[in-house]
C-alpha cells in the first residue's frame, strides 16, 4: 500500500481521502488535539507540508512534489502502524493561538484551563496586575505558565513539575516566546521546598484512575505515565493539591485545577468544599475553582 500511495498520489485532496480511510480503517483512537478521522488527516498533511492547519481548502488540488508525498504518507503509515499521536509526529501541539514544541518527554497539552485565564476569571480576580505571582504545578511542556505570562504580563511565574524530562520541554517552549525573564522553572514534587505565595495557581495534574489507565488506547501509552495516573480513584495528586494550597494562597489567592471525569468522586471525598465547576469548551464538570477563603472554611482543620 506504502509504494502505491508514493506512486499513484498527485494532490492533496488524494492524500487526504488516503489519510482519512487509513485512520478510520485502523480505529485510531483520538483526543490529542482532534476528534475524528477527518481533522487527525487534515492536520497531519498540512503540518507536514509546512502549510498554514487553518487553510486547507486552497491546497486541496495543488500537485505536490514526490518527495512531498513520500514524506506525508512515511506520516500516515507511521500515525497508523505505531499509533503515535500525531503532536509527537510534528513536534508541535496548539492551544487557541499558541503554539508549544512537544515530543514523548511530556503529555500533549490538552487542558481546557486555557480556556479560562484572563477574563474568564471575573469576578475572583477582577484585574490582571493584581496577580503578582502565580504557580502551575505539573507544568509539563509549560504552555499554561506560558499562557498565564501573556494574560498576567506583570506577574513572576513558578512553573514546577517532578520531572527532569518535562522541564527540558518547557525550557524549550520558554525560550521560545522569550519568557525567561517572567517564568522560573522549579524541578520538584508539587508544593515541595516552594516557600512563596501565589495569587493564583493552576494545575492539570495527573487524574487518571487505575482502573481507566488500564484501558488506556494504544496512543496514550506514547505518553508519561508518571503524567497519566494518579491512585486507585485518580485523586492522589489533587487531595495533596488540596490539602496544601492554603498555605501557598494570599489572602484572596485563588485555585483552578483539572480533574477530568472525577466530579462526583471528587465532591463525595469534599462534601464540605464549595466547588466552582467553570465552563469550558468540554462542558462544566472538568474544571473546578476555589478560593483561599473556601478551602480554609471547607477542609478539616487538620488538612488546612
Amino acid at each position: 500500500m506504502y509504494s502505491q500511495a508514493v506512486s499513484h498520489f498527485t494532490t492533496v485532496r488524494d492524500l487526504l481521502r488516503f489519510a482519512v480511510s487509513r485512520f478510520t480503517q485502523a480505529e485510531l483512537s483520538f483526543g490529542h488535539g482532534t476528534s475524528n478521522a477527518y481533522d487527525e488527516a487534515a492536520y497531519l498533511l498540512l503540518s507536514t507540508l509546512h502549510l498554514p492547519i487553518d487553510q486547507l481548502e486552497p491546497y486541496l488540488d495543488a500537485h505536490l512534489l514526490p518527495a512531498e508525498i513520500q514524506d506525508v504518507v512515511e506520516m500516515i503509515e507511521r500515525r497508523t502502524e505505531e499509533r503515535i499521536p500525531s503532536a509527537y509526529l510534528t513536534h508541535e501541539a496548539w492551544q487557541g493561538e499558541f503554539r508549544f514544541y512537544v515530543d514523548e518527554r511530556v503529555i500533549v497539552p490538552r487542558s481546557f484551563i486555557f480556556e479560562l485565564l484572563g477574563d474568564a476569571l471575573n469576578p475572583w480576580i477582577e484585574h490582571p496586575d493584581l496577580v503578582h505571582r502565580a504557580l502551575d504545578l505539573c507544568t509539563g511542556s509549560g504552555c499554561l505558565a506560558i499562557q498565564m505570562a501573556y494574560h498576567y504580563p506583570d506577574a513572576e511565574i513558578d512553573a514546577v513539575d517532578i520531572s527532569l524530562d518535562a522541564l527540558e520541554v518547557a525550557a524549550i517552549n520558554v525560550e521560545n516566546y522569550q519568557l525567561g525573564d517572567s517564568i522560573e522553572l522549579i524541578h520538584t514534587d508539587l508544593f515541595q521546598g516552594l516557600g512563596d505565595r501565589y495569587d493564583l495557581i493552576v494545575s492539570n495534574p495527573p487524574y487518571v484512575d487505575a482502573d481507566s489507565v488500564d484501558e488506556l488506547p494504544q496512543e496514550y501509552l506514547h505518553e508519561p505515565e508518571l503524567a497519566l495516573g494518579s491512585g486507585k480513584d485518580g485523586l492522589d495528586a489533587t487531595r495533596e493539591i488540596l490539602r496544601q494550597a492554603p498555605q501557598f494562597l494570599t489572602e484572596r489567592g485563588v485555585l483552578l485545577v483539572e480533574i477530568g471525569h472525577n466530579r462526583d468522586v471528587l465532591e463525595a471525598a469534599f462534601p464540605h468544599l464549595p466547588f466552582v465547576w467553570m465552563e469550558t469548551s468540554g462542558g462544566d464538570g472538568f474544571v473546578f475553582l476555589l478560593t483561599r477563603e473556601d478551602l480554609v472554611a471547607g477542609l478539616p482543620a487538620e488538612v488546612s
